[in-house]
């Protein structure tokens, strides 16, 4: 049984100053109350309506010399599906899972080598429904500063970071398109040095970046 730290609202509110980090994230993650779709930019386009496959990712903050991070990874260019593209750490809930939380920690063990131990758990976001039929719940932690990746390499290419204080910033964001199925797809990107951060994964970090603007 892995032991997950959870930092609540009470704790936060009496023994952080407002200037830390994790209260500002517990504050934006009160203001997250709408769920998101890689159909919000796509009205003409409608959900297929079948049972959607329960699914969670660990949006895990790191504090380094440089500030605050987030850390993201490259999947492999070998793997069947998204090959290459950049996720967070994360995947299918299993039937051993408690819950997203659950299942986002145990990804992030086998997917990073993050242990549970070195995460503090600040709460889960509304959930992110996919065009592949994901319900997909992220996952807002914290990660101790000295953790260090050790990917999976038959799933995970990378694992690299990303200031926060980019990824809040919501005019490095744009809306671009592409064909996906025979149609035009308008989706999300917030690219970064080399790594171009699109999709499902951009859309639940533009959720998190108005929310945190919104404070």
């Amino acid at each position: 049984m892995c032991l997950i730290r959870r930092l609540s609202a009470s704790k936060v509110a009496g023994t952080l100053p407002l200037n830390d980090p994790r209260a500002r994230l517990q504050a934006a993650l009160a203001a997250v109350n709408q769920a998101t779709s890689d159909y919000d930019l796509n009205p003409g386009r409608q959900s297929p309506g079948v049972p959607l496959r329960a699914a969670a990712v660990l949006i895990g903050l790191q504090q380094g010399r440089g500030g605050l991070s987030v850390v993201l990874t490259r999947r492999s260019a070998a793997l069947r599906h998204h090959a290459g593209q950049i996720a967070f750490p994360g995947g299918k809930l299993d039937p051993s899972d408690a819950d997203a939380t659950a299942a986002a920690l145990r990804e992030a063990q086998e997917e990073v080598g993050l242990s549970p131990e070195l995460v503090e758990i600040i709460g889960q976001m509304p959930g992110h429904e996919t065009v592949t039929g994901y319900s997909v719940t992220p996952v807002l932690a914290t990660i101790a500063p000295d953790f260090r990746p050790a990917p999976e390499p038959g799933e995970v290419a990378e694992v690299f970071s990303v200031p926060f204080s980019h990824l809040t910033d919501l005019s490095r964001y744009r809306v671009e398109r592409r064909i996906w199925q025979g149609e035009w797809r308008k989706y999300y990107a917030v690219p970064w040095g080399p790594y171009y951060i699109w999709g499902a994964t951009a859309r639940m970090l533009f959720a998190l970046a108005t929310a945190v603007n919104a404070r």
